[in-house]
């Protein structure tokens, strides 16, 4: 697959900044909003005009009327404005507002049966497509998404990563599991990866943090949820921040470069990686030695009529590793 770029003329190097509200829930907010956002170099409004809630009693969005108040943004700010389609209705009726970019979102990614629906009714419309990553952390149906969204001829297609549906205690709304945009970027290196930060966090103390570390992974831009009073927000009040804090946010954030043509940092990494590429091949031998030993003990006790698993030896090991890695400075995790 071929992608062109999701704004033409953007440099490539420059990351894409998407902010605004969770939900267009009045004119007033909306414009607000927009107003003090037109001069922090955002490159695309964002705001949800359908909201597909967990719960049917949760706000649901403003629906079409707040379509035309996206126009006004673009109209009275010059920005470009994007806002989430779930179904063919939602198409049209972008389409006819000017809509300038539209997102799949993380429900609608996980139906192959949305995504065709959403894939259809673009065939024929050269528009932005940005992809979030479904709800589970399944990278194949993320993919199919992409795929799917492709086939209908778009090719300025980009994804935007949430995090994923977490059951345990975490300190985030969504956790990251930042392996799975990386492997995503490794299939399709030229696809432009989105961070939407508020949605991973879910609360804004960690917003810079989470920013940061998708840029130091070389994402391709980030999408923050922007009101102009949080507290009073109807949707995801925890997780959005004023335009004045967004600001500070970003003044506070390092974005640095993909790449470097100075050769003296050039042969300086290539020499570090050689050394890595050298401490791997000894722990592959070392892998495969100790593969073949555990192998040889296994057949042992099966030839014994012994249970595989003795709990007070794995007990043992874990507990040994756990000391020693940590005496070499690793995290117990790890």
């Amino acid at each position: 697959m071929t992608f062109r770029p999701i704004i033409e003329g953007k440099p490539a190097q420059e990351p894409l900044l998407i902010a605004g509200p969770c939900s267009a829930e009045t004119e007033e907010q909306v414009l607000d909003t927009a107003r003090q956002l037109a001069g922090q170099k955002v490159d695309l409004f964002r705001a949800g005009i359908w909201k597909p809630r967990t719960r049917p009693n949760s706000f649901e969005g403003v629906g079409t009327e707040g379509l035309a108040w996206l126009k006004r943004v673009k109209d009275e700010t010059g920005m470009k404005v994007t806002t989430e389609v779930a179904n063919t209705q939602h198409v049209f009726e972008a389409l006819k507002y000017g809509i300038d970019v539209v997102w799949l979102g993380a429900r609608t990614t996980v139906n192959p049966f949305s995504v065709q629906e959403v894939a259809d009714a673009l065939k024929g419309v050269d528009i932005p497509v940005l992809i979030k990553n479904p709800i589970n952390p399944d990278l194949k149906l993320w993919i199919g998404a992409i795929e799917r969204i492709y086939k209908a001829g778009i090719t300025r297609i980009g994804v935007i990563h949430r995090g994923f549906s977490y059951h345990g205690d975490t300190k985030y709304r969504n956790v990251p599991r930042w392996q799975i945009p990386i492997e995503l970027k490794r299939q399709f290196p030229d696809l432009p990866i989105i961070c939407d930060n508020s949605h991973i966090c879910g609360r804004r103390d960690i917003l810079q943090a989470v920013a940061q570390k998708a840029l130091d992974l070389n994402f391709n831009g980030l999408m923050t949820e922007i009101h102009p009073n949080p507290e009073k927000a109807w949707s995801d009040a925890e997780q959005q921040v004023t335009p004045a804090q967004y600001q500070e946010l970003m003044q506070h954030l390092i974005f640095r470069q993909p790449t470097t043509d100075d050769m003296e940092f050039l042969e300086n990494l290539e020499h570090l990686r050689h050394e890595i590429d050298e401490i791997d091949e000894e722990l592959f031998n070392l892998l495969s030695s100790r593969m073949k030993l555990a192998e040889r003990i296994g057949e042992y006790k099966k030839r014994n009529n012994i249970a595989i698993l003795q709990t007070s030896r794995w007990n043992e090991i874990l507990e040994k590793g756990v000391a020693k890695g940590q005496a070499k400075g690793l995290s117990e995790e790890f």
